[in-house]
């Protein structure tokens, strides 16, 4: 199959089904991040003295350092869907396994942040920074795992083939829409909570 041929078979005229559900269920989940951003919000103008105290507990250059890997995480998923819309499926495996690896470490970024506050004192219990603190990062997290289990889907399904289908080249452009707004979601959770004083 030609490259010109390649290109026509995974670029059809019309938009994909897939990606306009995609993106209208990624407008329904920035409402559900606008409601966590709403709570942070309210919670911080009610006890803004507790905020300046629970603010001190964090690791500030260790969120800096994990949100950095998230943020290129975005690059090398993007670089893989190039790959895929170009029909090189061993280029788009190595994307793909770098992105899900960078991913899986700012997960466990996440989880040795948490056991550092814990060892701190500050449980989900404690007061309301430590409730709105986990809520929203916890939230985030679980998104994050979403996508990981979504690229290792779609990872999983490139072994299966040797060219890519139309089907398998939407897979990683939506898989990539939601990687790219967990990322930015985080760009402003990351602001809100560790940046804004």
């Amino acid at each position: 199959m030609s490259a010109a041929t390649f290109q026509q078979s995974t670029h059809p005229t019309r938009a994909s089904k897939t990606a306009v559900g995609t993106v209208v269920w990624l407008a329904s989940e920035l409402m559900f991040f606008a409601g966590l951003f709403a709570m942070f919000f309210t919670a911080r103008s009610v006890s803004p003295e507790l905020w300046a105290e629970r603010t001190e507990l964090l690791n500030v250059p260790f969120a800096a350092v994990n949100t950095t890997i998230l943020v290129l995480s975005s690059v090398t998923a993007q670089l893989g869907v190039f790959a895929a819309e170009r029909g090189d499926v061993r280029v788009f495996r190595n994307w793909t396994l770098l992105t899900f690896l960078m991913g899986a470490y700012f997960v466990a970024g996440q989880v040795y942040e948490y056991a550092e506050l814990v060892h701190k004192g500050l449980l989900i219990s404690t007061d309301p920074y430590g409730s709105v603190f986990y809520a929203t990062t916890g939230f985030h997290a679980l998104h994050v795992t979403g996508g990981l289990i979504a690229f290792l889907y779609v990872l999983i399904r490139s072994y299966q083939t040797t060219r890519f289908t139309h089907g398998q080249v939407t897979s990683a452009v939506v898989v990539s829409y939601y990687w790219h707004f967990v990322d930015v979601v985080w760009i402003a959770l990351f602001a809100a909570i560790y940046l804004l004083k």
